[in-house]
């Protein structure tokens, strides 16, 4: 098996370092609902370790939760909430978006609030070394000390400064620096540290929560290519020089971006589709056949024609696994392996989902083909089941069918938000719980409501 590797930029043997193999993955900032780009990102890295584990090996999967941030304070103080209870609230909405997206549970969830110890360690051990300083409560990364900075984005500092939103202080020796540990603000949440009241930077808390579940060597590092720089950049030197070691991660994989209206997805840019609306729109397991039908490493566009497309694409692989053999079978047997084959092949080359999904829709129209001959079909069936497992797709879950109602729909969700502005609840929970019996789910959101169906 090949894995592409953006560090060396070019697909390498994998040959983990580590049993059980110690897989990284960054997880979200949770300030507000969680987007389908999240929930791409979230899926593919569920079937690298899925593929693994058929492939034989054993996983120890940690996923971070970010539970301290800029934006997450901003986002409280908005809404009135606290830190802590606005960010179990999304995760908590997070976590139950990806069971139904049939993603396998990490097998840990660290929180940046629950690792300030280590956190605070390691800044202190890296001032110690000399590769951070304190300056005025705040405490940065001297950048110019690491040999190795920039090796990940394949850039220099001067490269890096070129165009960079650099943030100018007095505070800092070099202007690429960046904080492992922030004074006090008034009003924010603080923890007491050797240089006074403050909270962690955001690179930081990754490189402790890895350390501290997994160990100062990684087999994988997953996220978005958008955080190869300056996050992970950023995380392997503070890894490496604390701890010694290198490198931090022998393979550094980062999914591609999704988009809308050729730009990235993003909270902070307002142009988001978030998974309950998603959900709204296209069936779980439809959803998830889209984000595989590119490979993991390109960029994919959001569009609703698409999600339509794998919703059929979804019925046909749906109808070949319950398709019955007639009684007195006749003709030539189907013989699966070759498509077991083909679709091995594609996954040891850097998980090209395409390609395996191409093979498993060559075998479903096989079993379609021959069926009236009465082959021996059930053989293929389980194969077919078993490969779409590997997947994570499955026959489970509602099917999305949009029809003639979507637009009733509509008027009825806009009637019960007025009724709700003008404080009628009573008739507003009318409607849900009369919609409910109809089997369809009304899910308020920061950014609106949104329905689905069975979920």
């Amino acid at each position: 098996m090949r894995i592409y590797d953006s560090y060396t930029n070019k697909k390498r043997e994998f040959q983990p370092k580590n049993t059980p193999v110690r897989m990284y993955v960054c997880g979200i900032t949770p300030y507000a609902a969680a987007h389908v780009g999240h929930a791409m990102s979230t899926v593919l890295f569920d079937v690298m370790r899925r593929y693994l584990e058929y492939s034989g090996y054993v996983i120890n999967h940690i996923q971070n939760f970010t539970d301290i941030d800029d934006k997450l304070i901003t986002a409280s103080n908005q809404e009135g909430e606290s830190v802590q209870t606005l960010a179990e609230y999304y995760i908590d909405e997070y976590l139950r978006h990806m069971d139904t997206l049939n993603v396998q549970r990490a097998h840990e969830y660290p929180r940046a609030s629950q690792m300030i110890p280590e956190i605070i360690a390691m800044v202190q051990g890296l001032v110690e070394k000399g590769y951070a300083y304190e300056s005025s409560g705040d405490v940065y990364y001297r950048v110019t000390r690491f040999a190795n900075y920039g090796q990940l984005s394949h850039r220099t500092l001067d490269g890096m400064m070129a165009g960079a939103r650099v943030e100018v202080t007095e505070l800092k020796e070099h202007p690429m620096d960046f904080a492992l540990w922030k004074t006090a603000k008034p009003g924010e949440p603080s923890w007491e540290s050797p240089w006074g009241p403050g909270r962690p930077g955001w690179h930081i808390e990754c490189s402790a929560m890895s350390l501290a579940r997994l160990g100062p060597v990684l087999d994988i590092h997953g996220g978005g290519q958008d955080l190869i720089f300056p996050h992970h950049e950023n995380e392997i030197a503070q890894t490496e020089a604390y701890t010694g070691q290198s490198p931090f991660s022998h393979f550094w994989v980062h999914n591609g971006l999704l988009q809308l209206s050729d730009t990235k997805m993003s909270k902070s840019l307002g142009n988001l589709v978030t998974i309950a609306q998603a959900l709204s729109q296209v069936s779980p397991m439809a959803l998830r056949l889209y984000f595989l039908s590119s490979h993991y490493r390109s960029s994919l566009a959001y569009s609703k024609e698409g999600l339509a497309t794998q919703e059929k694409a979804m019925s046909r692989l749906r109808d070949s696994l319950l398709r019955e053999a007639p009684a007195n079978p006749t003709g030539t047997s189907l013989d699966p392996e070759q498509y077991k084959h083909r679709f091995i092949t594609a996954m040891d080359d850097d998980l090209n989902t395409p390609q395996a999904l191409a093979a498993l829709f060559d075998l479903a129209r096989e079993i379609n083909r021959v069926v009236p001959m009465g082959t021996s079909i059930k053989a293929a069936q389980g194969t077919l089941e078993e490969l779409l497992g590997v997947l994570g797709l499955t026959l489970d879950g509602p099917v999305h069918e949009a029809t003639q109602s979507e637009p009733l729909l509509d008027i009825l969700i806009e009637l019960r938000s007025e009724l709700r502005n003008t404080r009628q609840y009573d008739l507003a929970d009318s409607i849900r719980k009369r919609l409910e019996k109809l089997g369809i789910q009304l899910e308020d959101t920061p950014t609106g409501t949104t329905w689905s169906i069975g979920n």
